[in-house]
């Protein structure tokens, strides 16, 4: 089973170069199954079901999200749409469902699980206790699992990894925008990549005009935050894994310019 998971996309550049390229990745990797990170996909911040509906028809999958889930007032009427992942542990009375359980071809099924850390980022229920309650509820149906965990530091999502080692299929990071270069095959078999990287335009800071970003450096005053303009990049990464097993055989990070 091959998974090709698109790291976080940014706005309109994002859009518009998935528009682009996606289609030929698909043709030459032959993915079973696309995931992507879709938080920042509408104007830099969020998503909503406009912009949801172009990204399926592009050949995605399954979209996850992150902090930024809520930011847009239109995502919660977007969740009803079961492809769409909001981060499982928020509060049992947030709308939408942090997992899923996608039928493939040949009868067989994978998961998908939105997860989000703690360090930095907004105070939800622990993500590590979370894991715990959801896999007693995933892995009786498939042992092919692929957790998106959205985080700002290194150090939790590596921790997440060891914590998930032969549990899941895969964890790979997002929310950075920065691909890092230390992907691996776990000691029990699961694949972990601690950011899988951007999906947007690669010439502004993490995707964000540079100028603006600059000038809050500057003058420590808040500024508005507009999406870059310029050159856009896919980055992300391929997953092969042993469907009987659910262990990862192979991770290999793409990043594709223009």
């Amino acid at each position: 089973m091959k998974v090709l998971f698109i790291g976080d996309i940014v706005g309109q550049p994002g859009r518009d170069i998935l528009c682009r390229r996606l289609g030929e990745i698909i043709d030459g990797e032959c993915p079973d199954v696309v995931i992507a990170n879709a938080e920042n996909a509408a104007g830099g911040k969020g998503l909503t079901g406009q912009v949801a509906g172009e990204l399926f028809d592009l050949g995605v999958h399954v979209l996850t999200l992150g902090n930024h889930t809520f930011d847009r007032k239109e995502i919660e009427e977007a969740l009803s749409d079961t492809r769409i992942l909001r981060p499982v542990n928020y509060p049992p009375n947030v709308p939408g469902r942090g997992y899923g359980i996608y039928p493939l071809s040949n009868n067989r099924k994978i998961a998908v699980i939105s997860l989000m850390g703690r360090v930095y980022l907004p105070d939800i229920d622990c993500p590590f206790r979370a894991m715990n309650d959801v896999l007693e509820q995933v892995a009786a149906q498939t042992a092919n699992i692929i957790v998106d965990f959205h985080a700002e530091v290194t150090s939790e999502k590596v921790a997440m990894s060891w914590y998930l080692d032969g549990r899941v299929s895969a964890v790979i990071g997002t929310h950075t925008h920065v691909q890092t270069a230390d992907e691996r095959i776990m000691p029990r078999g699961t694949a972990c990549l601690s950011d899988a990287g951007m999906t947007g335009p690669v010439d502004g800071v993490i995707g964000m005009d540079r100028d603006v970003i600059i000038k809050k450096f500057l003058t420590g005053i808040p500024q508005h935050f507009v999406v870059a303009k310029g050159n856009a990049a896919i980055q992300g990464c391929v997953i092969e894994i042993n469907e009987a097993t659910g262990k990862a055989d192979t991770i290999r990070r793409i990043n594709i310019q223009g």
